[in-house]
């Protein structure tokens, strides 16, 4: 994970970001078929994903994905990655990038909404840059809650189940679900938190209500993708309580300096849509790992 964050660090600090058009949506009638393309000094690559909303009750993920890995200059392809462990790993590492230069360095309570894939690697994520000592999860499957309670026992944190108001209690709030509707009263949010908010990708869902978005201090990853396709955002923006022009900062501004929190009681929002270069810099780092 701490590589991952390396990685996108890097990429968001270079000062020339690789190119990424904004995904293409194509519906299936079953689902949903996202491909997401990149390309830079990093190589080419693309990712396929497909989503359907009624996998989980088979049993089976509710994304699938490929990613393929092409070299730079000769593109002759590299690699056939699982998409679904790619996401889950480049999801965490930019929350925890966002984390490592907008929370507060001693923060030790952690909050996740959500108890699957990207739970987990948002658990990973956070104690790879915050001094976590205690978690508790507001998951909807007991079975799930109680497993990543489970691991984060393993990890040597107190972890607990909690409900919607464990957000007033959180330094860090990562919101990881498909719900289209908000978890928690962004009333409540503490002064000086941290939320990563990463479930919701179009602009009709959305995790976190506009008293939330009104009163953090929010980056983006670019302010093109936000402004297309984050709903937490976007439905702010129609009900008049935020502004395109109120975020502060997109990731690579903050990665090169641009200050955020400009106050210990301001409470940063890192909302994240995923780009296709941030799947780019993670699949390269991997490649070059293993063939190391």
């Amino acid at each position: 994970m701490t590589e991952a964050i390396d990685a996108l660090e890097e990429a968001f600090g270079s000062g020339v970001l690789p190119v990424s058009p904004l995904r293409s949506h194509v519906s299936t009638g079953d689902g949903d078929l996202l491909l997401m393309p990149s390309t830079g000094a990093a190589g080419a690559g693309v990712k396929l994903v497909t989503v359907n909303r009624s996998n989980p009750g088979r049993g089976l993920p509710l994304i699938h994905a490929v990613y393929v890995l092409f070299e730079r200059g000769t593109l002759e392809p590299l690699a056939v990655i699982d998409g679904g462990a790619l996401t889950s790993l480049r999801t965490g590492a930019v929350s925890g990038l966002a984390t490592r230069h907008l929370a507060d360095p001693a923060v030790s309570r952690l909050v996740i909404f959500g108890a699957g894939v990207q739970a987990n690697s948002h658990l990973e994520a956070m104690c790879a840059v915050r001094p976590i000592a205690e978690v508790r999860i507001v998951g909807r499957s007991i079975d799930r809650t109680d497993a990543l309670i489970e691991r984060a026992g393993r990890m040597g944190l107190v972890a607990s189940a909690a409900g919607p108001e464990a957000a007033s209690w959180a330094d860090i709030v990562c919101t990881c679900t498909t719900s289209s509707e908000p978890l928690f009263d962004g009333e409540s949010l503490k002064e000086g938190a941290h939320v990563n908010a990463v479930g919701a990708y179009t602009p009709d869902t959305r995790e976190l209500d506009e008293h939330a978005v009104a009163r953090g201090r929010v980056v983006v990853e670019t302010r093109e993708a936000a402004l297309t396709e984050a709903g937490d955002l976007m439905m702010a923006i129609a009900a008049g309580s935020f502004r395109a022009e109120d975020i502060v900062a997109d990731l690579s501004e903050v990665v090169r300096g641009e200050t955020v929190r400009a106050s210990p009681r301001d409470i940063t929002i890192f909302k994240s849509v995923g780009v296709g270069f941030e799947d780019l810099s993670v699949a390269r780092a991997a490649f070059d790992r293993l063939r190391a």
